[in-house]
């Protein structure tokens, strides 16, 4: 690999991209290491407030890579691959956490797991035929709803289980919608 292309792939979005990968299990770890208080002070209320802290700057360096890759002309193939890869991380931790400590219906998990992992699986098939599936605003919305979800139930906050219900929606619903565009081209 050349110097030019090295340099290139070592950018502000994808440094924040790789960021939000380590911060994925640090996420997992404060949602299931909760009998694990090394200081012997915590209080469980305090593995919320620090796996919200977590989520939040992660969720917040998934905005900013994005657009500051947009605005100043950063996109590499590298981030095209680290950007979601992250964001299914970090999503993963979430709700692999959140079912752990009883806080999301393991069926809800299972139905947004699979479509992840269906659409992953269809976007390699639409690489390997040379397609392109770009992503859609319900795409986007999903994601969204999937982070308050997340964020409201590492909460405990009110109206997180519908949160979680609706991001189930907008998840299948993108997924038809990436299966539909898939099936167009």
């Amino acid at each position: 690999m050349n110097a030019t292309k090295q340099n290139r792939n070592l950018n502000i979005p994808n440094i924040l991209a790789g960021f939000r990968i380590l911060l994925s299990p640090v996420l997992l770890v404060f949602l299931v290491y909760r009998d694990i208080d090394i200081f012997g002070l915590w209080h469980e209320s305090w593995f919320d407030y620090l796996a919200g802290l977590v989520f939040v700057v992660a969720s917040v360096t998934d905005f900013f890579d994005g657009y500051i890759a947009r605005q100043f002309d950063q996109m590499t193939t590298l981030g095209a691959i680290l950007d979601p890869l992250a964001d299914k991380m970090l999503i993963l931790a979430g709700f692999l956490g959140l079912v752990y400590i009883g806080r999301a219906d393991v069926f809800a998990i299972f139905l947004i797991l699979s479509r992840e992992f269906f659409i992953t699986g269809l976007r390699v098939v639409a690489v390997s035929q040379n397609k392109n599936i770009a992503s859609t605003i319900s795409g986007k919305v999903k994601t969204v709803v999937q982070m308050f979800a997340i964020g409201f139930l590492i909460m405990n906050w009110p109206y997180g289980t519908a949160l979680l219900w609706l991001a189930v929606f907008f998840t299948l619903y993108s997924g038809y919608e990436y299966i539909k565009d898939f099936v167009k081209i």
